[in-house]
């Protein structure tokens, strides 16, 4: 059965209520980070449990719309851009959920060398998925007159920002790694290793987000 009443309300509710739970894996990143610095791998266990947990909850909810969405009606939007919305939005769970595998495959050090520029990094990353939380928070107040309305150009602006903070992620991530790897000599070549890959999917995060924005912008048009 249905988690939702397509025909009442907001056709983006379920939207919202995806990522309700992708935002709660996506929340443990940050506190990841700051527990490898730490040292507190016990903490780390604790988080990476509950970023799987959401995971599985999203991966529950993103099925459920793939199966309901309904056919027999209109929307106010692409059913296939919906869809798609869908899909990039889960990415970013799936994304943090690979970050909590990379975090405890090993009890990886952070250096201190890096340590102020990693958390920086990750905090940029998560700017850009804040602007698509704001985003998808005016969505679920969408109905089809708002298409054309002040409520569009907000959006707009909010896709518009999550567009360049994830440009200035980019740039952070370039000058992270040329820092992480000028550490050669004081690091083992699997750390090294290992790091690169945390610091690819954090981009990837950002990237995941980006998209999700864009297919915003997408079902406005």
């Amino acid at each position: 059965m249905s988690l939702w009443n397509w025909r009442k309300g907001s056709p983006f509710e379920p939207l919202a209520e995806h990522m309700a739970r992708v935002r709660e894996c996506v929340d443990h990143v940050l506190p990841m980070f700051e527990s490898v610095r730490a040292g507190d791998y016990t903490r780390l266990k604790s988080l990476t449990d509950q970023v799987f947990k959401a995971e599985h909850e999203a991966d529950k909810i993103k099925n459920d719309i793939r199966r309901t969405v309904p056919k027999a009606f209109s929307l106010p939007v692409y059913r296939g851009d919906l869809l798609a919305f869908v899909h990039v939005q889960d990415q970013l769970a799936d994304t943090a959920e690979d970050l909590a595998v990379q975090l405890t495959i090993k009890k990886l050090v952070l250096p201190e060398a890096i340590a102020d520029e990693v958390i920086s990094y990750v905090r940029q990353v998560l700017s850009v998925c804040d602007r698509l939380y704001a985003a998808v928070r005016l969505l679920r107040t969408f109905h089809e007159e708002d298409f054309a309305g002040p409520k569009s150009q907000q959006l707009l602006q909010l896709v518009a920002e999550a567009e360049h903070e994830e440009w200035v992620a980019d740039k952070a991530q370039y000058e992270l790694a040329k820092h992480l790897f000028a550490l050669d000599d004081q690091m083992k070549a699997t750390d090294i290793f290992l790091w690169s890959g945390v610091f690819q999917n954090l981009g990837a995060l950002a990237n995941h987000a980006d998209k999700t924005a864009e297919r915003v912008r997408r079902m406005l048009a």
